[in-house]
């Protein structure tokens, strides 16, 4: 059964949840990690999960944003360390749009030791891929797309799941009218929500360039989504926001609403919730 493993659900600035990462399980136990938050809290998370890192062998960096980058660092430097005492089996291949693979690679040789940021290019491979360009990852055909960021250049992707259902992550910003054709009918939609709408004067979502939970609910009525999974949220009342994003988001939206907490592990079944 194919499962949903989110590391953390957060936005940049959170002190009370992590950023926000998730990784796709398939049915042999092999994980596809997209991004991984700001700092090496990312170790904790997946020991604490029982993601082995060993399993990991395919990564995707939607932008350079740093609480979706700089995870990698420590996840190169570790990995890197076990290729070398022979205790990885394999490649590590990290995913991401044109402009990203020269950023974590002048990060990586300026903070890792010389014996381990060699190992970038010889058995950890950074693959730059192009909007709207599929590639076969584990037993998926991802096919990635450039979000149309107001911010930095971000792509997501839609891919279908082992059990026929279509799964798509569109970033951390708002969808843009011109992803309709990747995003529109997805069984499965990840989605930002900065913050709530009536808290919106608070946060001011807008200003930031993202949307609010009663935003993201009517795009996924409008666009036909079965499952909107909501995060990349504000964590000022980390302990209720649950139940008040599911409280504002269900009266928008008709289908199967999700605000997960951090370290939550979600079935994506084939049947009905």
């Amino acid at each position: 059964m194919e499962q949903l493993y989110i590391l953390g659900t957060g936005n940049a600035t959170v002190t009370r949840c992590y950023n926000t990462c998730f990784a796709l399980k398939n049915p042999w136990d092999q994980f596809f990690l997209v991004d991984t938050g700001g700092g090496n809290g990312i170790l904790r998370i997946l020991e604490d999960m029982g993601m082995d890192l060993g399993r990991i062998h395919h990564i995707f960096i939607t932008h350079e944003h740093t609480d979706h980058l700089l995870g990698i660092v420590w996840l190169i430097r570790v990995i890197a360390t076990r290729m070398k005492n022979g205790r990885y089996e394999g490649d590590l291949n990290i995913y991401c749009h044109e402009d990203l693979p020269e950023t974590i690679t002048t990060i990586c040789r300026l903070t890792i030791q010389g014996k381990f940021f060699k190992m970038i290019g010889s058995r950890i491979h950074l693959i730059p891929v192009r909007d709207g360009q599929t590639v076969q990852i584990l037993d998926y055909p991802v096919t990635f797309f450039d979000i149309r960021s107001t911010k930095a250049k971000q792509y997501g992707f839609t891919t279908i799941l082992e059990n026929g259902k279509r799964f798509t992550c569109c970033g951390d910003e708002p969808f843009n009218q011109e992803c309709e054709a990747y995003v529109k009918g997805s069984d499965w939609l990840t989605h930002e929500a900065f913050c709530l709408y009536s808290q919106r004067e608070k946060f001011k979502p807008y200003e930031k360039h993202h949307s609010t939970v009663k935003d993201a609910c009517e795009l996924g009525e409008r666009l036909g989504i079965q499952n909107l999974i909501l995060w990349h949220t504000e964590d000022k009342n980390i302990k209720n926001r649950q139940k008040l994003y599911l409280e504002e988001g269900r009266p928008c939206f008709s289908g199967n609403l999700y605000v997960p907490e951090d370290q939550t592990i979600i079935t994506l079944s084939a049947d009905p919730q």
